[in-house]
Formats: structure tokens, sequence, C-alpha cells
């Protein structure tokens, strides 16, 4: 119980300090977002127009602390604001239209890389010094320095644009209606994100499969391998039930990080396949500069890594028998 109320309280400051930044980043940016609204709608405003459209989205003169107090209310209450550019819509609705595409993604992609990586670093870790180990490790290091964009661009060009297999937009079919009832949808809907989700897949294998290896190496070299090696036990027995059981506790973790991470690292895979997730919303909102929007899903963003974080702080412990017994 001990642990667990430091760690709270350490991702409660952390996420105070997140919301403290995200207030002042917006209006430390020059412009105005409710001037250049009506600037871009080119008809003439009075100015108490100006001030009601102002004090309506929460951008209200006074002191810097007392518009800090405002916004931490809006967010206790789970109010955040209207959105500039889909004025009247709010940013609850853009966002939580949003964060469900994102989601589907970054968990898919997280998954599919924990059991691809996991699977291919347990082969790499038993033959390590073959052929297989000296292509397949360095191999998926390189695929996950290369930059997302690079990768994302690549795969659009070559099976959207190219051979025009897949399709290199949106979530489904443009003009259909969503029906969560047909099969029908959900296979046009894993049919558009058939290429996203190769991206947001392929950039994570590398660091699942040399977790995985580590860990596994290290474990090949402890008495209980040998003892079982010597009993004659089959080899994947020993593999699968003895290692890489042992070894996946680290890599349980990982997963559990990597689903916070992820969210913010395939921003710009969505923004690519124009995939209606956070990616897209966020960079419609950087050139409207809709502030809300932005604070909005800044603070959505935080708040799925720090509870992924912590998420995997307390599956460690709960685990790791050892932990528990050296925290007491």
């Amino acid at each position: 119980m001990g642990f667990f109320v430091r760690r709270l309280s350490f991702y409660f400051i952390a996420l105070l300090f997140a919301i403290t930044i995200n207030f002042i980043i917006p209006r430390a940016m020059p412009g105005d977002p409710v001037t250049m609204m009506f600037a871009n709608a080119a008809v003439q405003v009075t100015p108490e127009r100006i001030a009601a459209m102002k004090e309506l989205l929460g951008f209200v003169d006074g002191p810097m602390y007392q518009q800090y107090f405002i916004y931490v209310k809006g967010i206790l209450s789970w109010d955040l604001g209207i959105s500039i550019q889909t004025y009247p819509q709010t940013v609850n609705e853009m966002l939580g239209n949003a964060v469900g595409w994102s989601l589907f993604l970054a968990g898919t992609a997280v998954i599919l890389a924990f059991c691809l990586g996991s699977t291919l670093g347990i082969f790499a870790a038993w033959k390590r010094g073959s052929k297989y180990d000296a292509f397949i490790s360095p191999g998926m290091l390189v695929v996950q320095a290369v930059p997302p964009v690079v990768v994302a661009m690549l795969v659009l060009y070559t099976f959207a644009i190219g051979t025009k297999w897949f399709p290199s937009t949106y979530a489904y079919t443009p003009g259909r209606t969503p029906d969560w009832t047909s099969w029908d949808f959900y296979l046009d809907v894993g049919y558009h994100a058939v290429l996203p989700l190769f991206c947001a897949t392929i950039i994570q294998i590398g660091g699942f499969l040399i977790n995985m290896r580590n860990n596994m190496i290290n474990l090949l070299n402890e008495d209980y391998i040998t003892m079982a090696k010597g009993k004659g036990l089959s080899e994947n027995r020993i593999v699968f039930k003895y290692a890489a059981r042992n070894a996946m506790l680290p890599s349980v973790t990982a997963l559990s990080m990597a689903i916070g991470m992820a969210i913010g690292g395939q921003l710009i895979i969505e923004m690519i396949f124009n995939y209606p997730g956070l990616g897209t919303v966020l960079l419609n909102a950087i050139n409207q500069r809709d502030y809300q929007v932005l604070q909005g899903q800044l603070l959505i963003m935080t708040m799925f890594m720090l509870f992924f974080n912590f998420m995997a702080d307390i599956l460690i412990v709960a685990l790791d028998p050892r932990l528990r017994k050296g925290g007491k």
C-alpha cells in the first residue's frame, strides 16, 4: 500500500505539472484565435461581439492566475471548452470521436508488435550467433531507427498509390454511414486500417525483440536451464516453459508503457493516412490555432501516458513477489 500511495502521489504531481504546461504553451503562442476566426470569415464584426466570443471560448481578460484556476475548474468538471474550428461543437465531442480510432490503432499495433517481437526475440536468443540471429536482430533495429514519417510515406506510395492494393486515406469508405452492427462495416474498417496498422506495428517490433532477446540470454545461463538440458527435456519445453516464461516479466511491463507512448508516437502516421484519430485532429487544430482542442488533446495524451506507466508500476509489483518482499 505504501508503494501504491507513493507512486500515485508522484503521478498526481506529474499530471498537475503537465496541466500547468498545457495551460501556458498555447497562451505563449502569437496570435489571437478568435480574431483570426472572424478575419477568415471576411465580415465586419463589432468589438463587443469579439469580446463576447472570447468569453464564450474561455479567452477572458484578467490575471493569468485567474485564467489558470478557471482552466483547472473546467478540467475537474471535464468541460474542455468549445472548438473554434468546428463551432459550436465541443472539444469533448471532437476528441471523443477521435480517441476511439487512436486507441484501436495504438492498442492493436502494440499487441501485434509485442507478440511478433517477443517470439522473434525468443528464437534469436536460443539461436544466438546463428545466421538467423545475425539477420533478424540488427534488421529490426534498422527498421526501428527509420523515422515513422519515412516508413509511412514508403508504405503509402508502394501499396496505396503504386499498386493500389489498399486505400490511402480515412478509416472507412468516405460517404458510408458507420454501422457497428454490420460485419461489412467491420471488414471495411479493417481493410482501411491495414497500412497504418502495418506502419505502427513494424516500427515497434525491434524494441520488443531486443528486450526479449536480452532477457532470454541472461536466463539461459541460469543453473535451472542447465539442469533442464541435462535431464533431457525437449527444446520447446526448455525455451517456452522455463526460459521464456521468466523472461516475459520485463516485456509485460514494457507492453503497458508502450501502449501509452504509442498513442503519441503514431500521430504522424494518422496524419499521413488521414486517419480520423488524434493525429488528424491535432494537425487541424494547429492549422486553425484552435487552442481549446490543442489543450484538450495534449491533456488526454498525457493522462493516457501517465495511466499506463502507473499500471506498469503496479503490474511489475504484482507479477514479481521479490519486489513485494523487498518493500516490506
